[in-house]
């Protein structure tokens, strides 16, 4: 008896030896066309999925499946397959006195990758597995290149990456993240399609870049002669949909910032961005908990994540103040002069480069510092300052500070929100400030205009769709849940 194993290369080929496998495939491709064959059949209708074939086995039934061969095990005039597609895996048995000669010799030009397609009927083997008796098959797909031998994860991640259609064909844990992906966000859609929102499309491509701070990517429109930016963010368009009376709307969006790649930074990336009108950052704190507590018990079936060997408890919510965090940790607090600031981060030995600092740059270098980490259930920073927040209303307690918030679960941000700023007065003056203080930061005067018809108070949310597949998955580097991830070029 020979054995195939689920793959055709070793780990130890040379590329000579690599080379010559390949050329056997073309080989058999030619043979397979010199029999009259077409192996690259146009379609295989009427196919049952794996999945349901065997959740509903019953012996003798007729059976059609299609998929591609994953091992073979021959025993002289029969053999073995086992033929794998997206719901599953079944054994398929192949006699020569039952398909015949002819069939028989095509069945054994085929290699570990084809595709094929087969008609028969079930029984169980001895051992007691579902197995198609096949009466009838079609060579769907010729495979030319070998599929690896075994998928080493750490050592072939980059490989994993750049080939991910090897990947999820050999790797069945990182098909598993996807689905996992996927209903996450069929989840998100019919919560907030319940509640009323109406999920909508805005531009991609923006004349004026604005709605988050980050470096966008610039491109320009040759027939209008103007430059255009993808979009950092959805939220100025989908405020502008609240003004002309849509009150509760939704967009996952597809956005892109000209930054770092990091294990939790892709350049493109998806988030939720929603904004429901005569609400506020309360109204989407609690609308943030319900999206994320009711899809772990429809995915996971449990409130409780598993992250990184830890478990984040869905069922209990905490706050933390910025404004107290930053305060405590180096005696900040937000109505003090700038250079209280600067004095008080040098005594505790931070340095601040340059001459001229502000206090957004400030924040930025020490705000990362107090941030949550791996706690084991959420939390949301609230207290926000002012100067990182410019669509944000301010607090009527404590003008520095802004009526929003972060979320952190598992060491990340997860989601941001704010009750959103509809004075278009004060989202003028902020703006000039902005500009003052970055000389890329850009206004827009559209966005000011539409709020001077009037916006109706509203809470907005963005939530990072990409990082909080990372939770639900177990997933410590996000390229492990972006089907195609950027990378440098090989």
């Amino acid at each position: 008896m020979k054995e195939k194993n689920d793959v055709k290369e070793e780990p130890g080929k040379t590329v000579e030896e690599k080379n010559e496998i390949i050329e056997q495939r073309y080989k058999n491709l030619e043979m397979i066309k010199t029999m009259g064959i077409d192996p690259f059949l146009e379609e295989f209708p009427d196919a049952e999925d794996i999945g349901s074939l065997k959740e509903n086995y019953s012996e003798g039934k007729a059976a059609k499946i299609a998929g591609r061969i994953m091992a073979r095990r021959e025993h002289g005039k029969s053999a073995f397959v086992d033929i794998k597609d997206f719901s599953g895996r079944m054994q398929a048995y192949f006699r020569k006195d039952v398909i015949g000669d002819d069939a028989f010799e095509l069945f054994k030009k085929l290699d570990i990758g084809d595709i094929i397609g087969v008609s028969g009927e079930l029984f169980k083997t001895r051992t007691g597995e579902d197995t198609i008796k096949v009466s009838d098959f079609k060579v769907v797909s010729k495979s030319l290149l070998p599929l690896p031998e075994k998928w080493h994860g750490l050592k072939d991640v980059e490989t994993r990456y750049r080939q991910r259609y090897v990947d999820l064909i050999v790797n069945d844990d990182a098909k598993e993240k996807f689905k996992t992906r996927i209903k996450l966000i069929r989840h998100i859609r019919d919560n907030l399609d319940k509640k009323g929102f109406f999920e909508v499309e805005t531009p991609m491509m923006h004349p004026v870049s604005g709605g988050a701070a980050g470096k966008p990517f610039k491109t320009r429109h040759e027939a209008l002669d103007m430059p255009l930016y993808l979009r950092v963010a959805p939220e100025l368009y989908l405020k502008k949909l609240l003004v002309g009376g849509f009150e509760k709307v939704f967009e996952i969006n597809r956005s892109f910032r000209n930054e770092g790649i990091s294990v939790r930074h892709n350049p493109e990336f998806t988030m939720l961005e929603a904004y429901q009108a005569y609400s506020d950052c309360d109204g989407m704190m609690k609308l943030t908990e319900d999206i994320i507590r009711t899809a772990a018990k429809d995915i996971l079936g449990a409130e409780k994540i598993n992250f990184q060997g830890k478990e984040i408890d869905l069922t209990v919510w905490k706050k933390v103040s910025f404004a107290d965090l930053m305060d405590t940790n180096f005696g900040i607090r937000v109505q003090d002069p700038l250079e209280d600031w600067v004095k008080k981060l040098k005594a505790k030995g931070i340095e601040i480069e340059g001459e001229k600092v502000s206090k957004t740059q400030i924040i930025n270098i020490v705000g990362e510092m107090v941030e949550p980490q791996a706690e084991n259930h959420p939390v949301f920073v609230v207290d926000m300052f002012k100067e990182l927040s410019p669509l944000a209303k301010s607090k009527k307690d404590n003008p520095g500070l802004v009526d929003r918030f972060e979320l952190y679960m598992g060491g990340m941000e997860i989601a941001n929100a704010y009750s959103e700023l509809n004075d278009p007065v004060d989202q003028r003056e902020r703006f000039e400030n902005q500009v003052k203080a970055d000389p890329d930061a850009m206004m827009d005067e559209d966005f000011i205009r539409a709020l001077e018809y009037g916006m109706p108070p509203a809470g907005g949310l963005g939530i990072g769709i990409d990082r909080l597949a990372m939770l639900f998955t177990d997933s410590a580097n996000i390229r492990e849940v972006i089907f195609f991830p950027h990378m440098r070029q090989e």
